[in-house]
């Protein structure tokens, strides 16, 4: 019954099967172009989404594991209109075409919005997902948080149909500039399998990091560094097909990765060229407090899916709960001098519970087939940013949020695909009263703490989308979008900077983000090009202004335009030899002030090229290329010096190399050398940050060695 009422999305679902088999990398690579899953909360062909997106298949995801871990580093490498990597375990500056991303695991939000510390790209280990889809562009899909578009982490499936099947990998990371204390360790399992009606998938990874080095030699500084990080993941899904239409699904996720460090900071000053690093110091100068990082994150989500509930419909009904503590460094800014406090450590608390029902209705007319999506999103989102020794900075914000939605899609004639949404969402923010932090950059240059009159702000909002996508011509196929986000994020950050003694008159408005996109998908036999441009507005946006005589940095409210381009050309120059390069520009003003963003939202221009090369069916080899243009938008102020996040930045390049051998069906050695030429640079976020101890060098030539076993 499902094959002749839902045709259309059986074949998706089936493509999206075969692109999480890892023993089917060649179909993977070809049909990965094709699917997506995030844009509209079910399964539909790419070809019919009027927006830019980048899918990264999962053999990607492998060559770049090789050479990185982290994956704002392999996000970076191939997504146009992601900000370069920082370096570091934190994102942040790292925007999604000058807005932040929401970043989910399966649909389901791994972000803090409410207090966006900017560590949600570290929520799963990289071996443990199938593809990352990123749609591009303010979207309010899936709720509060995705101002600059999705990040939608989609992990594996079980893929055996008979006796388990699974891998074992084992690889050490080190200095190739300067050895001692840089090796560190890592191991990464995986076994999958089926018994009659149920399925298992089960993924494991522990990693130990060495120091980290630049290109001189020295290690890196620690702030939000991952010199002698420990890295933990742990997932598991489950599946149970009462029939070939009802399946029940539960997965489970713990992510951990802190730094657990005997060494000490040295602070450089970005104005006068001098870096940040780390060195072996006395336990007394040592970095203070808990070790920094997600601390022991956790995510349960169960699905029950119907694929024919009722005629030519789908529904999809999930819940899920989410348990996250991210730990940030040591600052002596956090001081009470008056009660005895020196220095603070603070960490976001956040508790996720949501419940969503989503239906999916397939009707065909005679020249047309229409998709209705509908459904309701229910979510309670508790974030708070306490200190560890108890100080309250950011309070206990309490959001209840109900939102009704419909999406639809009409494809006339096989061409043209036209899509309209809405989605209306209440949502109601609870905050108690709370007393702001006292805050000192030196004894005399201190925030005067208020008391703050609690209350409860409702926000309502109706956001709409609209696009067009004209599919005759492979050759040329053009689309044109308009879609809304509403976005109440980092609230956290405007509470506990406050000003005025009640909460009603901190400018805690939502901001609505218009987001207009035009481009085109061009397909010859053996070259694809995609080019899209695209502009941004909101009326309240959020930067940040340095107080001269607090000494601190407090966020502005003011309109926002942000504008850019993307270009992304993947050539095949021969049956063993592919070159995908991408190019990406963005450039954001305060509209009101008629001033240039700071490098908090807008980075310098990007080009990125990767060469994969496969002589023989048991080698491969992938060349990649990172290019960091100028972005030099600021003057120094009357002392001479770039504040806040206004620091030129200077272009740099990187080449890395990773490959592989596969000796019989079983075994494969890999090797991955990042900054293959040992480049001596300071990565864009660290030229642009004055603030301190984000002055730190990129890494060194780095050096990573491995097996894997397959069973």
């Amino acid at each position: 019954m499902l094959k002749t009422t839902l045709s259309m999305v059986a074949l998706a679902v089936s493509a999206a099967a075969i692109a999480d088999d890892t023993n089917v990398q060649d179909l993977q690579a070809a049909d990965m172009e094709h699917i997506v899953v995030s844009g509209s909360r079910v399964f539909e062909s790419i070809d019919e989404v009027p927006a830019s997106i980048t899918i990264i298949n999962q053999k990607q995801i492998e060559d770049h594991l090789k050479v990185n871990p982290e994956l704002q580093s392999l996000l970076s490498q191939i997504v146009p209109g992601l900000a370069p990597d920082t370096g570091s375990s934190s994102n942040t500056g790292q925007s999604l075409r000058g807005r932040a991303p929401l970043v989910m695991i399966d649909g389901v939000p791994q972000s803090t919005p409410l207090r966006n510390g900017s560590l949600g790209v570290k929520t799963l280990d990289p071996s443990a997902i199938a593809r990352i889809e990123v749609i591009k562009g303010a979207t309010s899909i899936y709720g509060n948080g995705a101002s600059g578009g999705i990040i939608n982490y989609i992990t594996k499936q079980a893929n055996s149909d008979g006796k388990p099947e699974g891998e074992i990998s084992l690889s050490s990371r080190f200095s190739a500039v300067k050895l001692a204390e840089s090796a560190g360790a890592r191991i990464a399992g995986a076994i999958n399998g089926r018994v009659d009606q149920f399925s298992y998938l089960v993924t494991a990874s522990y990693e130990e990091n060495g120091v980290q080095r630049d290109a001189q030699g020295d290690i890196l500084g620690l702030q939000y560094g991952l010199s002698d990080t420990v890295t933990e993941n742990y997932f598991t899904k489950l599946g149970y097909d009462f029939d070939e239409d009802k399946q029940l699904q539960f997965s489970y996720n713990f992510y951990s990765s802190q730094q657990k460090t005997d060494l000490g900071d040295v602070f450089g000053n970005i104005n006068l060229g001098e870096k940040s690093y780390a060195i072996h110091v006395p336990p007394a100068q040592q970095k203070q407090g808990k070790p920094q990082g997600p601390e022991g994150n956790e995510n349960i989500t169960v699905k029950y899916t119907d694929f024919a509930i009722f005629a030519n419909t789908q529904m999809t009904l999930d819940a899920y709960m989410q348990d996250i503590e991210n730990v940030f460094f040591f600052s002596p800014s956090l001081a009470n001098p008056d009660e005895g406090y020196s220095g603070g450590q603070s960490v976001i608390r956040s508790e996720k519970k949501g419940a969503r029902a989503t239906f999916n209705t397939l009707i065909d007319f005679d020249n047309i087939q229409a998709t209705f999506i509908y459904g309701i999103d229910a979510l309670n989102d508790v974030t708070s940013q306490p200190l560890v020794d108890g100080r309250i900075w950011v309070p206990e914000m309490d959001m209840e949020s109900i939102a009704g939605y419909l999406q639809t899609k009409w494809i006339v004639a096989d061409d043209l695909v036209l899509k309209a949404g809405v989605r209306q969402e209440s949502i109601d923010l609870a905050v108690a009263d709370y007393q702001t932090l006292k805050l000192c950059r030196s004894v005399d240059q201190c925030s005067v703490p208020l008391n703050v009159k609690g209350d409860t702000i409702d926000y309502d909002a109706t956001t709409y989308n609209v696009g067009i996508k004209y599919n005759a011509n492979e050759k040329f196929s053009p689309f044109a979008s308009y879609s809304q986000g509403s976005d109440i994020s980092d609230i956290g950050r405007l509470l506990r900077s406050a000003t005025v003694e009640d909460i009603g008159q901190i400018q805690t408005e939502a901001s609505i983000v218009d987001n207009y996109e035009i481009g085109f998908n061009s397909q010859f036999e053996a070259l694809r090009f995609e080019f899209a441009a695209y502009r941004s507005t909101s009326e309240f946006g959020t930067t940040n202004k340095f107080n001269e005589v607090t000494g601190v940095y407090e966020p502005v409210r003011a309109p926002q335009k942000i504008w850019g381009y993307e270009a992304l050309v993947d050539y095949k120059i021969n049956d063993t030899l592919k070159l995908i390069t991408t190019y990406s520009y963005v450039e954001g003003k305060d509209t009101e002030a008629d001033t240039y963003l700071g490098s908090r939202q807008i980075s310098p221009p990007k080009l990125t090229a990767n060469l994969n090369w496969q002589p023989v069916d048991a080698l491969s080899m992938t060349l990649s290329w990172l290019h960091v243009g100028d972005r030099k938008r600021f003057e120094r102020n009357d002392k001479g010096n770039y504040v806040g996040d206004q620091g030129p930045i200077d272009s740099y390049n990187v080449v890395n190399f990773s490959g592989q051998y596969q000796f019989g069906q079983s075994w494969q050695a890999f090797v991955g050398i990042e900054n293959l030429f040992n480049s001596d640079y300071y990565p864009a976020r660290a030229q642009a940050y004055t603030y301190g101890g984000y002055n730190i060098k990129g890494l060194g030539t780095t050096a990573t060695v491995g097996v894997k076993y397959r069973f």
